[in-house]
């Protein structure tokens, strides 16, 4: 890793305990407490015992070795109970930290354009927010206070052993920094595998997030075989990635036992000889046998924590990447968008999702509470269109004004309450009804929904609610029927009382009753309203003011609907004639 790496790496690991762990100051002093005091009782009672042994051996009364033992029991005893403590608070440290940086990963997600999701598939997505952030798990339960608990633990250690014999603390010491430099040394082939592995598991399950959702369109044209040969290409890839990785962890925990064995018997041979020159008592030598097994514990420690580091840098790095992602589309400064419906001006729109235009030079006039008819074959761009008045995309060329205000100059989020799209796939989320039609805005009232519900013609389907609108919805919408589901997406539209409506093909799942229901509805609903409707059929574009044909993302037709109709020689006319869903087709 270069030095410039390490320095963003360092930077970065400082950014998130900044944020994330360092605010949270109550439960960091009460660990660092209670770690503390788990060392100063870790290191007394080897004294305890040391005393126990020596005085055993001599004439004494046995009344000492009672109050010794008492003692050491009780040490233990407190030892233990701060142990259990600790582990909770540091647990509960790790799960707030953890959970406050994947709100913030989640948020972030959420505020990138389209283009970013349309490149990332939602299992991958959901393997950085969550996945990575579990990774780091252990790095948030107060990494540093148990790293540096650790290290005093050790240095107490070498301390004292030094305090009883230099040589046996001059030894003991070279073995520390002996053990300190060879684990160091093994991590550094480890990490860069570990970021791989993490890469290629969420590549994993993306693919596995990916044909779940289309589970029936693989089956219905007889693509698993094809599946199934591309989800084992995935896991011969993974395995020897995988082995690697615990290849390294492997080499890590063997190499800690040999050093440790080394330990022992460095401590044996010193011990050994100092007892025989008389330096020392047996219960010195066993002191120091004691010292040297404690002094593995943090070795240990610290060589697992190496291990957490190890998979937090590959898991941080991508974080940090998915954090340095910028949205394409950002916030404009703020202009406000009047009340009532809204006036549509494109102005030279040029705009192509990648090298080939998919819009060229638009130039479009609706004014305040007409409705468009937007025509054409698929691909000619009436989608497209769509997505550039929510600022899902910005154009290349050209501007987009409503009522006068470029849409650029305004907060997406004010944008958005005020231009409403339904389209034909209609999204419903795990919760109750009134969850979904009001996307948890507690400022929408009942009486309102239950007003909007009955003018849509769902008073009987509402009525029939066990629960009303605390009735649950399965995500997916799988208790509700095709029709059921696009007319709550017309609700949900509605409640927002936007000036802009655009309708993408929105009746295309209705059967015809249930669509002369919802244009009845929507007569009495777009009033007051400005609509743009993109269709394929006859019947919702009837009561269109204006009528737009592209093609190949250029107008080629437009006017007033009952001019263009009363006209044999345009395209319009000619679709009416021939039947419009033959001519789309």
């Amino acid at each position: 890793m270069s030095k410039n790496k390490k320095t963003n790496s360092l930077s970065h690991y400082k950014l998130m305990l900044s944020r994330y762990l360092l605010p949270r100051k109550k439960s960091l002093f009460a660990l660092a407490l209670l770690l503390f005091s788990s060392i100063g009782l870790q290191l007394i009672n080897p004294q305890i015992i040391r005393y126990f042994i020596d005085t055993a051996q001599s004439d004494k009364a046995l009344q000492p070795l009672y109050y010794a033992a008492a003692l050491f029991i009780g040490f233990s005893l407190i030892q233990q109970l701060i142990s259990v403590v600790a582990t909770y608070v540091s647990e509960n440290l790790a799960w707030r930290a953890t959970n406050q940086l994947r709100g913030d990963l989640a948020e972030h997600c959420l505020k990138l354009d389209m283009s970013f999701h349309k490149s990332n598939t939602s299992g991958s997505i959901i393997e950085r927010v969550d996945g990575d952030v579990n990774a780091l798990a252990n790095f948030f339960s107060s990494f540093i206070i148990h790293l540096a608990g650790n290290l005093l633990l050790m240095l107490g250690i070498i301390i004292l052993l030094f305090r009883e014999n230099a040589l046996i603390g001059a030894g003991m010491l070279l073995f520390v920094v002996f053990a300190m430099l060879v684990i160091q040394w093994i991590r550094k082939f480890a990490v860069p595998v570990w970021a791989k592995w993490r890469q290629i598991n969420a590549e994993f399950y993306g693919f596995i997030g990916e044909h779940l959702e289309g589970t029936e369109d693989t089956r219905a044209n007889g693509a698993t075989g094809f599946v199934m040969n591309r989800f084992y290409s995935l896991l011969r890839r993974m395995l020897p990635l995988r082995r690697k990785a615990f290849l390294g962890f492997s080499s890590m925990w063997i190499t800690t036992i040999i050093v440790f064995a080394l330990g022992n018997a460095m401590a044996f041979a010193i011990s050994a000889y100092l007892w025989k020159a008389g330096s020392l008592s047996i219960g010195t030598v066993y002191l120091i046998f004691y010292y040297t097994e404690l002094l593995a514990k943090p070795i240990e420690k610290i060589r697992t924590q190496f291990e957490d580091l190890q998979k937090a840098d590959a898991s941080l790095l991508r974080i940090r990447e998915l954090l340095a992602t910028k949205p394409r589309i950002e916030d404009g400064p703020g202009a406000k968008l009047p009340a009532g419906p809204l006036a549509v001006e494109l102005d030279g729109v040029t705009f192509g999702y990648d090298d080939y235009p998919t819009l060229e030079e638009l130039q479009l006039h609706l004014k305040p509470g007409e409705v468009l008819g937007l025509l054409g074959r698929t691909g000619s761009g009436k989608t497209t269109l769509a997505r550039l008045l929510l600022r899902f995309y910005d154009p290349q060329q050209g501007s987009i004004k409503l009522s006068g205000t470029d849409i650029k100059e305004c907060k997406l989020m004010e944008l958005r309450s005020r231009v409403a799209l339904v389209t034909q796939n209609i999204e419903i989320l795990q919760g109750s009804v009134r969850d979904n039609l009001t996307f948890y805005d507690e400022s929408i009232a009942d009486q309102d929904i239950i007003l909007v519900l009955r003018e849509l013609g769902l008073r009987s389907w509402y009525e029939s609610l066990p629960e009303g609108l605390d009735t649950p919805l399965a995500s997916g919408g799988g208790s509700l029927s095709a029709g059921e589901a696009q007319l709550l997406a017309f609700a949900r539209v509605f409640l927002t009382n936007p000036g802009l409506v655009i309708l993408d093909e929105a009746s295309s799942r209705l059967d015809p009753l249930t669509e002369y229901r919802m244009e009845q509805a929507i007569s009495k609903l777009l009033s007051d309203r400005s609509c743009i409707i993109i269709a394929h059929r006859l019947t919702t574009v009837q009561r269109a003011d204006q009528i737009v044909i592209l093609e190949q993302g250029r107008i080629v037709e437009s006017g007033q609907r009952l001019k263009l109709a009363s006209d044999p020689g345009s395209r319009f006319s000619q679709m009416l004639a021939a039947g419009l869903e033959e001519v789309l087709a």
